[in-house]
């Protein structure tokens, strides 16, 4: 015969009512939280899928705050390189009217005056920093001011060649500041093959023009000197004494062709001057200012004064426009990044979504079928505490009475 005790019909009462009290706390839970999943042990396939594609959303939302930092540096560095294209096109314009035989020294003085407050100009941009102080264009070395003068007319670079990058994607990254070395240090003097200039102790009027390459095949690196025979004939060797135009009849203004390459002298040379072209080398912009300010400042002396004077600007102007493509390329890249980042953004955005879609599907609950499931669970309880009621009233003790 099967006995059952009062006290095993207690437990069982009591654990009837508790067990459902659990899984109607649990579905109150879902109801309240919106998750179907509240523990692992509730889908552990489910609970995978969802750690990992929170893991995937979280990164993907920290490259998203990587992209707002990097338009913002992107942004501020496109602002100083406006400004300093500004400076040069100044500096242009300065240059072009110190460039007219009328002007005195005086005259002249002023300009170079108005040149300096440029040239101060043109550092303080090249030292410019975040707000966080970093600065913008030392490379890796963001915590050293990168440029400085070096007290004998020149500056040094201070920063590396370094350029910081920031991860935008699982796959990309870009590039959120560039090397000052490139922009201000590394800048091809001349048309970027090879520059002209008139020798200091001309005494004729001639003055040469930049020059250009006709056929890349036929030039040789090398430093090229056309010497004046006489008013009206010249002869251009290399630098090895090799003759390779001999008692050519000089024209003022007519192109002079050899290696590849040509140019022209105006005005009227002396016998005895001399110009050379040179293979281009790197100048950086703060020198290519000074060289202007320093042939405004010399007095204008001698019956070549002009002619030299119109040489140191015609060279000032070639280099100048060097600086000036310089920076515009170097914009053009920010630009270029700066779109890109907003590309990488809409994807990023997209990727989000699509994720939390399937985050969702995952883990967010049915709420129709969470709300049937707790009106089931809600009666189940209330049978059995009634239940429990009518079961506590069969116990042996209460027939002895």
């Amino acid at each position: 015969m099967l006995r059952i005790s009062t006290s095993q019909i207690f437990r069982q009462g009591v654990g009837s009512i508790l067990e459902q009290q659990s899984r109607v706390s649990e579905s109150s839970l879902q109801l309240a939280t919106g998750k179907r999943i509240l523990n692992p042990s509730d889908d552990p396939t489910g609970a995978v899928q969802t750690v990992e594609l929170n893991t995937a959303i979280g990164s993907i939302e920290q490259y998203q705050k990587n992209i707002v930092l990097a338009e913002g540096r992107l942004e501020f560095e496109e602002t100083q390189l406006q400004q300093v294209g500004d400076v040069l096109l100044r500096v242009r314009e300065l240059a072009i009217q110190g460039n007219n035989g009328s002007l005195t020294d005086e005259d002249r003085g002023f300009i170079a005056t108005e040149l300096h407050q440029r040239l101060d100009e043109l550092v303080d941009y090249a030292n410019a920093r975040y707000a966080n102080g970093e600065y913008v264009f030392a490379g890796y070395q963001s915590q050293t001011q990168p440029f400085a003068a070096d007290g004998a007319g020149g500056f040094n670079y201070s920063g590396d060649q370094g350029q910081r990058l920031l991860q935008v994607s699982d796959t990309r990254q870009i590039a959120i500041a560039d090397s000052g070395f490139e922009l201000f240090m590394d800048i091809p003097n001349g048309n970027g093959t090879f520059t002209t200039q008139d020798n200091p102790a001309n005494t004729g009027s001639g003055v040469i023009d930049p020059g250009s390459v006709t056929d890349p095949s036929l030039w040789v690196a090398d430093t090229y000197t056309i010497a004046f025979l006489a008013p009206d004939s010249y002869e251009v060797r290399d630098s090895g004494g090799t003759l390779l135009a001999s008692n050519a009849n000089y024209v003022s203004g007519e192109a002079i062709s050899f290696a590849g390459v040509q140019t022209n002298i105006s005005g009227t040379p002396a016998a005895g001057d001399s110009f050379t072209l040179s293979t281009s080398t790197s100048q950086d912009m703060f020198s290519t200012l000074q060289n202007l300010i320093t042939a405004l400042e010399t007095p204008s002396t001698g019956a070549n004064s002009g002619a030299r004077l119109n040489n140191s600007i015609n060279s000032f102007l070639i280099d100048l426009g060097q600086s000036v493509e310089k920076v515009f390329n170097i914009r053009a890249t920010v630009g270029a990044r700066l779109h890109a980042l907003d590309s990488q953004t809409d994807i990023n955005e997209g990727t989000v979504l699509s994720l939390k879609q399937t985050l969702s599907s995952v883990e967010d609950l049915d709420y129709a079928e969470a709300i049937s499931r707790l009106q089931l669970q809600l009666v189940g309880l209330e049978a059995a505490q009634q239940s429990y009621v009518k079961v506590q009233g069969l116990s042996l003790f209460d027939f002895l009475r």
